[in-house]
């Protein structure tokens, strides 16, 4: 096709500059239809960033604000109670005519009703995690909804693939949260996770710039998650003081605990020291789960208790200076990718 068209074209006697203006065009346009990302087809979106689903801090503000700048927003149901879910949702797409998702953690109490809810509000996007993917996959699958699985490991993206999922996400032990025992590296985890699957994969934990999104599309993802960097936005609901917690938190005052019953980073704040001094002298589960008690999170990171409350967050948020807007996070984000790919793609080795 493209000598029959040369041929046509010098058959006219078009100048040589146009000719060559003429080829680079569609060499372009085929380069970039080439590396699109695939998850940007998967979820019908611009830009191939995924706003975590966090708990307090993803609600249909965050959500519907990152879905409009051109990536995929997420509800974080996790901190939410069936009808306030649904409430979310729908408003959501009045917020918004673009993609967006909800986040499911499988062990959620009321996880039926939460699954039934979504169907019904034709919410066409879920990521799950916490849980094993078989179980609601397929059932969601049925309902024509994409199904994305967070793993921490290799042994569990092979599972998501075997169970149907159209893509998971690989989280690194960065990330903030909840996390995977095995602590690994997302710089690490990624590689391996690339060569074992032939889904799209996601890159979690540690990624809060355009940097970092390069960085993990060098490593063979075809997307990034971001979370600690969304928590810390105008439109996130977590409490200001906890945004202003993220912003001001130095490096390496992240720490994963609480691995005898799930693991999770948080700030080192009094709470956390209280944790780590018990797991230190032994503290059974039973004791962990009593000073645990209840609503640690909700205490801390919507409430806004720094002291008392559990603040989780990854270690990305020591280099979080600013609260930003979610269009503002996105933007920059793609300023930076494109900026780095160009310098990569012009270094002489």
């Amino acid at each position: 096709m493209k000598i029959i068209i040369t041929l046509n074209l010098m058959a006219f006697h078009y100048p040589t500059n146009i000719i060559n203006l003429y080829f680079r065009a569609i060499a372009l346009k085929i380069n970039f239809n080439l590396m699109k990302p695939s998850i940007c087809n998967l979820f019908n979106i611009k830009y191939p960033i995924v706003q975590a689903g966090m708990i307090w801090c993803s609600g249909w503000r965050l959500a519907s604000a990152v879905s409009n700048a051109g990536a995929l927003g997420l509800i974080g149901s996790g901190s939410m109670y069936p009808d306030v879910l649904r409430e979310h949702i729908q408003k959501c797409k009045k917020a918004t005519n673009k993609p967006f998702g909800v986040n499911v953690p499988l062990l959620y109490p009321n996880i039926e009703e939460l699954m039934k809810i979504i169907v019904e509000e034709g919410v066409k996007i879920v990521f799950t995690s916490a849980g094993n993917p078989k179980t609601w996959t397929q059932h969601l699958k049925q309902h024509k909804i994409t199904v994305i699985h967070v793993v921490s490991n290799v042994r569990f993206a092979l599972k998501c693939q075997e169970a149907g999922a159209d893509g998971v996400v690989a989280e690194g032990f960065e990330a903030g949260g909840h996390n995977g025992r095995e602590e690994t590296t997302t710089m690490v985890l990624i590689p391996m996770v690339r060569k074992a699957i032939s889904i799209p994969l996601i890159a979690a934990g540690g990624i809060g710039s355009g940097a970092g999104m390069a960085a993990a599309f060098a490593l063979g993802a075809d997307g990034v998650q971001v979370g600690s960097l969304f928590a810390a936005t105008e439109e996130s609901s977590g409490h200001p003081n906890f945004k202003n917690a993220i912003v001001n938190v130095p490096e390496g005052e992240t720490q994963l605990t609480l691995k005898q019953l799930t693991p999770v980073r948080l700030i080192k704040n009094k709470f956390f020291k209280e944790v780590d001094a018990a797991e230190k002298r032994g503290a059974s589960q039973e004791e962990l789960q009593h000073l645990l008690g209840r609503a640690r999170a909700k205490k801390g990171m919507f409430e806004g208790d720094l002291e008392e409350g559990e603040l989780e967050i990854g270690q990305i948020s020591g280099a979080i200076t600013q609260i930003k807007s979610a269009a503002q996070v996105v933007e920059e984000m793609m300023k930076e990718f494109a900026e780095v790919r160009g310098r990569i793609k012009n270094m002489e080795i």
